[in-house]
């Protein structure tokens, strides 16, 4: 684990607290979270402050936002493997845990807050850079500002369309980190798409940027 994260931990304790789960014990990575997530907000926001001299705060945020929510930093935790490392309870890793975004989200930003603890601001930012660093440079500061569903539903207001109709589908997993999958329907266009995340709020946000995506493929 340690080769890839590429930090080389001084107290290797850090990074087991890190990768361990509230269902496993009281020494888990929660206090490492809530560090982690700072730091990474911190490191972010200077980032684009660089690379867009000119863009304005309400800009900065909005790009932050993209950057640092949940799917964002579960795909980079599934990039480093982060699940194969999880230390989990037994019903957190009967559920499929170690695949859950919100718990790997949660375990990557703690690994920040550990690497920062570790080795200091320098070594968190270099940390963070080298995950987040083909995301920052992919920033299209000219991308539509409007969440999935607001995107959609104006898209189809302007052609006189019925608004999508949203059902859950699924919730999997415990209470405080269930997994929501969520059906978007637009049956004027016979267009049916899927999605999913840790909130019902999120899963229709995924569910309405794959309609959205269909829908102006086929335009």
């Amino acid at each position: 684990m340690t080769r890839a994260i590429q930090h080389v931990f001084s107290d290797a304790r850090l990074l087991a607290r890190a990768l361990t789960h509230r269902s496993f014990g009281a020494d888990n990575n929660e206090r490492l979270e809530f560090l982690g997530d700072s730091v990474l907000n911190c490191v972010v926001a200077q980032a684009l402050l660089e690379r867009f001299p000119g863009a304005a705060e309400g800009e900065l945020s909005r790009l932050r936002a993209n950057l640092v929510n949940q799917q964002a930093l579960f795909e980079v935790a599934l990039e480093l493997d982060l699940g194969a490392s999880l230390r989990l309870g037994e019903g957190e890793a009967r559920t499929g845990g170690h695949k859950r975004p919100s718990i790997l989200a949660d375990a990557f930003e703690a690994v920040v807050g550990a690497v920062f603890l570790d080795g200091g601001y320098d070594a968190a930012c270099g940390f963070v850079t080298e995950n987040l660093g083909t995301r920052l440079g992919a920033i299209d500061i000219h991308a539509p500002a409007k969440d999935p569903k607001t995107r959609l539903q104006e898209w189809l207001q302007a052609r006189r369309h019925p608004l999508p109709r949203y059902a859950v589908v699924t919730i999997t997993g415990e209470a405080h980190a269930q997994r929501f999958e969520v059906e978007c329907v637009i049956d004027v266009l016979a267009v049916r798409t899927s999605g999913v995340g840790s909130s019902r709020r999120t899963a229709e946000q995924d569910a309405a940027e794959a309609a959205w995506r269909r829908l102006a493929q086929s335009a």
